[in-house]
């Protein structure tokens, strides 16, 4: 009996393909509105947002 592979549970990275940029500037996108909408609310997650969006930030600065 041959082994065989599954593809469940395997990762794409996101910034592999042909419209990683625009994928990439739209989370970036979300996740600064969020932490705009949040920041009056708890300022933990609005923390948590804003690293988030920089981290993409900075991922999209190595792309472009």
């Amino acid at each position: 009996m041959n082994n065989q592979y599954c593809k469940v549970g395997s990762v794409t990275p996101i910034t592999s393909g042909s419209h990683a940029i625009s994928v990439l500037e739209f989370r970036y996108r979300a996740f600064m509105e969020k932490a705009a909408d949040t920041a009056y609310m708890d300022t933990n997650l609005g923390e948590f947002f804003k690293r988030k969006a920089q981290g993409i930030k900075k991922v999209l600065e190595s792309l472009g």
